[in-house]
């Protein structure tokens, strides 16, 4: 669903690695179950070390999306030298309302409404179509992880390294107003941020996506002298 993403930054003379993070995609583990943060960082980090054996003079820029998102900041606050930059996407931090259904004995089947992904209802309907989507309930063990990951965020150290939020101002999956809370507790010297009016979850599948993207590129050259 970002092969689009992908290839702007290839065609932008940038070598492009995803992970395939644990109880997702064709990875092993119960699916959309991710019972630690910290092993997605290990696995991230792995990944990071792996690339760098092939190509040891290229600097490292993470982007992050959405729960992505929470992963790359926890990853920049625990290997603050091993980044150059950092990209954030609409990153869930701070205070997540999803984190309510913790209260409910058993979470409700209640699912993504691909509408809020994006404008372009054509991005909805890949979503929908997508087999290795999970279209199920928020399971309790992602859940509880996440509200542990969010809160030794909140009490972790600011970013270190050069970090651009970007947040669609009408996002309902992870409002932007919740993220700032997050925000104001990582923020670093050099933090630069943009609320794209009417944009909703999905930035990198946005209608304005070669907006968004241009400036993930200026931001990234900026910050690497290219």
């Amino acid at each position: 669903r970002y092969q689009w993403l992908a290839e702007q930054l290839v065609g932008n003379r940038a070598l492009v690695v995803a992970e395939d993070h644990v109880g997702h995609g064709e990875s092993p583990g119960e699916w959309a179950a991710v019972p630690d943060a910290d092993q997605v960082i290990a696995d991230l980090d792995a990944v990071r070390r792996d690339v760098l054996v092939r190509h040891p003079d290229l600097p490292v820029v993470l982007i992050g999306h959405s729960l992505g998102g929470m992963f790359a900041v926890r990853f920049a606050q625990k290997h603050p030298d091993a980044l150059a930059a950092l990209v954030l996407s609409a990153p869930v931090l701070g205070t997540w309302h999803v984190l309510d259904l913790l209260e409910c004995d058993e979470i409700p089947q209640t699912r993504i409404d691909p509408a809020t992904l994006s404008r372009d209802p054509e991005v909805g309907r890949e979503y929908t179509e997508d087999p290795r989507v999970w279209h199920g309930p928020f399971k309790h063990t992602t859940l509880t992880m996440v509200d542990r990951c969010l809160t030794e965020i909140n009490d972790g150290p600011a970013l270190r390294i050069p970090t651009l939020w970007l947040h669609g101002a009408d996002d309902e999956l992870v409002p932007e107003a919740d993220t700032r809370t997050g925000i104001d507790r990582v923020r670093g010297t050099e933090f630069h941020e943009h609320i794209y009016p009417g944009a909703r979850h999905e930035l990198f599948n946005e209608t304005n996506k070669a907006e968004v993207v241009e400036e993930v590129l200026t931001f990234v050259g900026r910050e690497l002298n290219t």
